[in-house]
């Protein structure tokens, strides 16, 4: 146990969680919504700090990541626990744990993830496959130590944090790819068990401290498939930087969404050209393999930059984070050293 950052403490031995936008007040002896955060005593812990549930070597790619770094691989970890409740969660296993299982397991320090992510041959440790606020005394002295040996760092997040936990970890994260999982309030809620607007803020804010930012919309059929859904959300990303890229993501049935078909491939094109069409720069089409919503394009000039085949990249043609053809600056993180 480590005693957590970011609560506060109240009468009769009560704590205010504020390191996401739930704020739990948590009476004694009793966790947080994420299930991984105890008061005992009046004192807040982290149950789950130097305990990862997984830790394994990515391609950047897989965050998904296509502006940051590209063709490089990353040191994946996660814990157990999320703060959300979604529905159609492809990591529950991890992320809905059995409260007896929390905490166990092997304990590895952030120094020695550091070592590992460069033993690898990895330039940055991603925070993944669960919520990363919810392991965040393990991922900011992580990420403190990797920044010092020149590695970066990457949150792949729901972006439910609050400023507060953003600014405590601005100095050492550099790039995050956050889930806009659909631009209504109330499905927020019924899906996920969350607010929408405080992950629009969250974008914003990322974005305004000059942290690389990406977003992912899993499209799932009868939910946010909509064209007027869909027309919002690339709005809205375009009213914080037409540079943001968009992935859409196709849907497969699982966990508590079985019942759903698979989102048509048909639905993803549409959706890309609405993101497209609405003035986003980059906008990609995911989980399809071989479809040409994987590329990247100069947004200028439509030359092809970067030819993907999933995760991996078949063709680099970016001289020094230009279009080689007509010369446009494209958007995003090219260089490790920057």
């Amino acid at each position: 146990m480590k005693e957590a950052l970011l609560y506060e403490k109240l009468e009769d031995e009560k704590v205010r969680c504020n390191l996401c936008n739930h704020q739990c007040l948590i009476h004694p002896s009793k966790r947080g919504i994420c299930k991984v955060r105890e008061n005992r005593d009046g004192i807040l812990y982290s149950l789950v700090y130097g305990h990862p549930i997984s830790a394994n070597v990515d391609p950047i790619e897989k965050k998904p990541l296509f502006h940051f770094l590209p063709g490089t691989s990353t040191f994946s970890i996660a814990t157990v626990g999320c703060n959300f409740s979604c529905g159609h969660c492809q990591n529950n296993s991890i992320s809905q744990p059995a409260e007896e299982d929390i905490g166990n397991g092997r304990e590895v320090s952030a120094e020695i993830i550091a070592a590992l992510t460069i033993k690898y041959n990895c330039q940055s440790i991603s925070y993944t496959y669960t919520e990363p606020t919810i392991f965040f005394e393990y991922a900011y002295d992580t990420a403190e130590i990797a920044t010092s040996g020149g590695l970066k760092n990457i949150f792949v997040t729901n972006g439910y944090m609050t400023r507060e936990a953003l600014l405590t970890i601005k100095p050492y994260l550099h790039a995050a790819n956050t889930d806009l999982k659909n631009f209504n309030n109330q499905t927020y809620l019924k899906i996920c068990g969350a607010k929408l607007d405080p992950v629009l803020e969250n974008i914003k804010l990322m974005k305004e401290m000059g942290i690389w930012v990406e977003v992912t919309t899993l499209i799932i059929p009868t939910i946010n498939d909509s064209p007027e859904e869909l027309t919002k959300i690339a709005d809205f990303l375009v009213s914080v930087g037409k540079d943001i890229p968009w992935h859409i993501s196709r849907f497969y049935p699982h966990y508590k969404m079985t019942s759903l078909p698979p989102t048509p491939v048909e639905t993803l094109h549409k959706a890309r050209a609405i993101g497209l069409s609405r003035g986003l720069r980059y906008v990609y089409s995911g989980n399809v393999p071989g479809d040409e919503g994987e590329k990247t394009y100069c947004f200028q000039c439509k030359e092809l930059l970067i030819d993907r085949y999933g995760y991996q990249i078949l063709k680099n043609n970016l001289k020094d984070g230009k279009c080689p053809k007509c010369g446009a600056v494209i958007d995003g993180v090219w260089d490790g050293s920057a």
